[in-house]
């Protein structure tokens, strides 16, 4: 199983860096809604078993690698309004970021990977923004929002339709999340987040989403979160890889 960072001693962290380059992935999230059959942290979790998956996968192609504490809170201004939405601003979440960053740097890791399955577009800009003023090479971020990933992942997720639906149901159930059973009666909304966010909608409710979700997520299985899993951990290895070859 990978090392978890907050798991390990100072002495075992340093007799880890000791021995050679070794990589630090950061699962971000948020706190927000994901219909009546997920949990509030279906996001974070998302990228806590992309980042474990991927840590395994790293060492055992020699790159040695751990996961460091999941960062659970970011920007959340769609799900304004829902019960349980508990964002920040960008301009709270790019500097933490980026300081947790220099600090895995300063202590010893050569890279630092930020790993986010929370697709709404400020957030992710506010991710990437955090890489700005590191040395080259010396951090990353894997996330499915770009168009290099995106069209590598399911059709309800190319069309937009997937938030908390067959693509994020599958992908919890995989991670032995906790599902509730509704979602098998759940009626499938073809409600596209993308194609509304570029028609300059700003909130789940503005957009139809009376419950939080869309898609189909009664058609979720473990089998196709498994199988997008192998997709999401290529993509964190391809960005951790092709990052340390600048550096």
């Amino acid at each position: 199983m990978a090392r978890r960072l907050a798991e390990l001693t100072y002495e075992e962290v340093a007799e880890m860096l000791a021995a050679g380059p070794a990589v630090a992935i950061v699962p971000v999230g948020s706190v927000e809604p994901h219909g009546p059959h997920l949990p509030l942290d279906t996001d974070t979790s998302i990228s806590l078993t992309c980042a474990m998956r991927a840590a395994d996968r790293l060492e055992a192609e020699t790159v040695r690698a751990v996961v460091a504490p999941s960062v659970p809170y970011g920007v959340t201004d769609y799900a304004s309004g829902f019960a349980g939405a508990i964002g920040v601003p960008a301009t709270a979440l790019t500097p933490m970021l980026h300081a947790i960053a220099r600090s895995l740097l300063a202590t010893g890791f050569a890279h630092v990977c930020f790993v986010n399955n929370h697709l709404e577009p400020a957030h992710d800009a506010a991710v990437r923004a955090a890489l700005e003023g590191l040395p080259a090479g010396a951090g990353s971020v894997a996330c499915p929002l770009t168009r290099r990933w995106g069209r590598t992942l399911s059709d309800e997720f190319k069309r937009g339709d997937c938030h908390a639906g067959r693509y994020e149901t599958s992908l919890v159930l995989a991670a032995g999340g906790h599902v509730r059973e509704s979602f098998g009666a759940l009626p499938t909304l073809g409600l596209s987040l993308s194609e509304a966010i570029r028609a300059g909608k700003t909130t789940f409710a503005e957009i139809g989403m009376e419950r939080a979700y869309t898609g189909a997520p009664r058609e979720a299985t473990r089998e196709e979160g498994e199988a997008l899993y192998e997709k999401l951990v290529t993509m964190v290895v391809t960005e951790i890889r092709e990052a340390l070859l600048l550096s």
